[in-house]
């Protein structure tokens, strides 16, 4: 099985918008050299799903995580983004993907905004 990651965010027409997505594929990159990341975003924004999944399936990804990087569950994670991955579901069957929560319900990702708050 070969394992891929893409950091889905939901764009924006501010192109520094998507830094610190970027910076969480870096840091993925750099930890872990051997597993594919992309970032992709739902809107004003390249690349999207599509694309980046796309990309992924050509190189013989088998099995990709969908890291929704949204602080809370709201109607593009409870709705748009299970939509997206359903049709790539139905579209590569042999391919297996996993859609993760949004980064922001983690509690290790709530504890360290709370300690961001307090300083």
């Amino acid at each position: 099985m070969k394992r891929a990651v893409i950091l889905f965010g939901h764009g924006s027409r501010d192109p520094l918008w998507r830094r610190p997505i970027d910076a969480v594929a870096a840091l993925l990159a750099t930890q872990a050299p051997e597993l594919p990341v992309r970032c992709a975003f739902l809107e004003l924004t390249a690349p999207d799903l599509a694309t980046a999944a796309g990309d992924l399936v050509a190189k013989g990804v088998t099995h990709i995580t969908v890291v929704p990087m949204f602080l809370g569950t709201g109607r593009h994670v409870r709705e748009d983004l299970p939509t997206l991955v359903d049709h790539f579901r139905h579209a590569c069957p042999q391919v297996e993907f996993v859609l993760q929560p949004p980064v922001g319900e983690d509690p290790r990702v709530l504890q360290m905004l709370a300690k961001i708050a307090m300083e």
